[in-house]
């Protein structure tokens, strides 16, 4: 092995053991380039674990599992388990909004040029009902794949209108393909003062997803709601992007809060 071994390891004895292993292991990981497993190293085979650690094979799976949702390992059929390098450079979004006179502009210019852009009806479910707060209401979805022309870097950028806001800004059922900025345009024209908030998630991509925005295993995903001066969701829109190969940049602005 590459830097220092530990030439005796202690068993382990407290429950559940495959967090201490994965511990243990996750310990000599974050000692870097100068420690036991530097980034890009493979990780012992499984019989050396568990000879080493005087624990059963499940353990030592179920550690390696540990590692991997620590984001700390990678495994590759046939070939092992290896340390999780990181990426030489992430490509850096602003998701920032700048107001020019009466129009907004997002802070970050690239994701201009779309692949494909499908159009569909239904009702909205999950994360998105939840950031509407009407029930499983109507909505007119617009999903898009985006590539930033600098870096390359794809994503998939989803736009979700509530058909009662639909029906309200007539543009909006006409256009709901339209980009971002259009959108905020169509609904401050028909007289609404928009306000904005945003959340960030992370979690592990399909493999479809994993194809369709060539990326590997964590997928990193925002929420931006759109928001009249009563706090009635607008818009929602969702971006989707590779967490290995993007970076979010957000611009904090001191507010006060309302009186009630």
């Amino acid at each position: 092995m590459p830097g220092r071994s530990h030439s005796t390891a202690q068993p382990l004895h407290s429950e559940p053991r495959y967090r201490q292993l994965a511990r243990i292991l996750a310990d000599a990981i974050a000692e870097g380039e100068e420690g036991e497993y530097p980034p890009g190293s493979q990780l012992p085979s499984e019989t050396e674990l568990l000879e080493r650690y005087q624990v059963s094979r499940n353990t030592v799976r179920q550690a390696v599992a540990e590692l991997r949702r620590m984001g700390l390992a990678v495994s590759q059929q046939g070939k092992g388990t290896y340390v999780r390098q990181e990426p030489e450079q992430t490509h850096a979004i602003k998701r920032t909004l700048i107001r020019k006179g009466k129009r907004l502009e997002l802070g970050h210019p690239g994701f201009a040029k779309a692949e494909t852009v499908t159009v569909t009806r239904g009702h909205a479910r999950g994360t998105i009902a939840r950031l509407i707060g009407r029930g499983a209401i109507h909505t007119l979805t617009a999903e898009r794949l985006v590539i930033d022309e600098e870096t390359g870097v794809r994503a998939a950028a989803i736009s979700v209108i509530p058909f009662d806001i639909a029906a309200e800004v007539p543009a909006l059922a006409e256009r709901p393909d339209a980009h971002p900025e259009e959108l905020y345009a169509m609904l401050t024209a028909a007289g609404h003062k928009l306000d904005f908030w945003e959340t960030v998630t992370a979690r592990s991509a399909r493999p479809d997803e994993q194809a369709a925005l060539g990326m590997a295993d964590t997928l990193l995903i925002t929420h931006r709601v759109t928001e009249d001066q009563d706090g009635r969701a607008l818009l929602v829109e969702e971006l989707r992007m590779s967490a290995e190969s993007a970076s979010l940049s957000y611009r904090i602005t001191p507010t006060t809060p309302k009186r009630g």
